[in-house]
């Protein structure tokens, strides 16, 4: 199947995960694009086909004859989309020869250049774009495309030499959830590649450390004529904790090695309200020196305010993948000879985010992240280059070639 088709028909799913569900996977439309690649590995020839009962899909590319002694390596994406917006009846469209210029989604949507600079290097590209009214889930449907569309050339030229591959498939990677019950033995590769970044060239193995903070606000809510000394209005409570917090220190403000703090959720009354945050940094001893900071705010609200007003829950989610995988440089310079045979240029550069790779790099599965072509993920402007998705289908062979000399 072409590249196009393949795409275009796995973002015809909807597989948005869902962080209330207490199931895994969280919701079960993800499991019907996850089978649909199971019957699909299995109608191009691989091996080892399976589904688990957490939705893992895996498959092999068995080893050329001669190879079997060779690295096994592993190509690896995920099928949900982002809960930040509705991946349901995604209309996609396409631009054969895109001009440079702005890209008008719909009568009230428009993707500008001065909003998104990036967008003349795309020019000549095929682009694929939303109708404005839904994300359109390259994130991460263009990796599954790119390492299905590889696997079948693989399958298809047996004159190409390589060892033993694994394609692995998982379900709410958005959610953060991605590899909670990945099986790293069953899958059986001693290194692998997420297929799951951006910007062509981008070559990722440095990711935040990430933690999340809930607050949970109780107020004492009075009438306000006789609140005297009296009231506590959880709602001002959580807007004096935002605002001790650093101001310049959020991810508008932020780039390249630069952590933040982060306020994703703020609810409340005046009896109660709860605010929650995700932070992160690349450095761990600023990390943890942000958790402390959080802490501290928390504990100097209490002293003013009184015990049981504010209660912090703060966990860590995940750590920066670099010390995981820089013992084994070959996985990195591999995939940089990859780019150069397919002429693109590297781009290494930290992950202001996490992928599934960074959790299975500390479960012993030393894993950096590879470019796919998709833009702006997670909402209405998204759209991924066709053009750039062909070279990184090429990577993907490349490095396949690359592991077996």
């Amino acid at each position: 199947m072409d590249l196009k088709d393949r795409f275009l028909k796995y973002v015809s799913f909807d597989t948005q995960s869902d962080e209330s569900s207490e199931k895994f996977p969280s919701t079960d439309k993800q499991l019907a694009l996850l089978k649909h690649l199971v019957e699909e590995m299995k109608g191009l020839g691989m091996t080892e086909v399976s589904i688990d009962k957490y939705g893992y899909a895996m498959g092999t590319i068995p080893a050329t004859p001669g190879y079997e002694n060779v690295p096994v390596i592993g190509f690896i994406a995920h099928v949900d989309t982002a809960p930040d917006m509705s991946g349901a009846n995604v209309k996609p469209q396409i631009i054969e020869k895109y001009d440079g210029k702005d890209i008008r989604l719909n009568e009230n949507t428009v993707i500008t250049v001065e909003d998104f600079p990036e967008l003349p290097f795309f020019k000549g590209h095929t682009l694929i774009h939303t109708d404005g009214t839904t994300l359109l889930g390259a994130d991460d449907k263009a990796g599954v495309a790119e390492i299905m569309t590889a696997a079948e050339y693989l399958l298809n030229h047996p004159e190409i030499k390589h060892g033993k591959i694994r394609l692995g498939f998982t379900p709410d990677e958005e959610i953060g959830r991605g590899v909670d019950f990945f099986d790293v033995k069953a899958f059986g590769a001693q290194f692998a590649y997420t297929v799951d970044g951006g910007f062509e060239g981008e070559l990722e193995y440095e990711n935040f450390n990430a933690a999340a903070a809930k607050i949970e606000i109780q107020g004492r809510n009075v009438h306000p004529g006789y609140a005297k000394d009296k009231m506590i209005n959880a709602i001002q409570v959580a807007a004096e904790l935002n605002a001790l917090l650093p101001a310049w220190e959020r991810p508008e403000h932020t780039e390249g090695y630069e952590g933040f703090f982060h306020c994703t959720n703020l609810t409340g009354t005046v009896e109660k309200a709860q605010i929650s945050y995700i932070i992160r940094d690349h450095d761990k001893e600023k990390f943890e020196a942000r958790k402390t900071l959080m802490e501290n705010v928390v504990d100097f609200l209490t002293k003013k305010y009184g015990k049981g007003v504010v209660a912090l829950t703060l966990k860590d989610s995940y750590y920066n993948m670099r010390s995981m995988v820089e013992p084994h440089p070959q996985v990195i310079d591999k995939a940089i000879e990859a780019m150069q045979m397919a002429d693109v240029k590297p781009l290494v550069k930290p992950i202001r985010g996490g992928t599934d790779g960074a959790r299975l790099s500390f479960m012993g599965l030393p894993c950096p992240n590879l470019f796919t072509g998709g833009m702006n993920f997670h909402g209405r402007f998204e759209y991924c280059s066709l053009t750039t998705m062909r070279k990184a289908t090429q990577v993907i062979l490349n490095i396949a070639q690359l592991w077996a000399k």
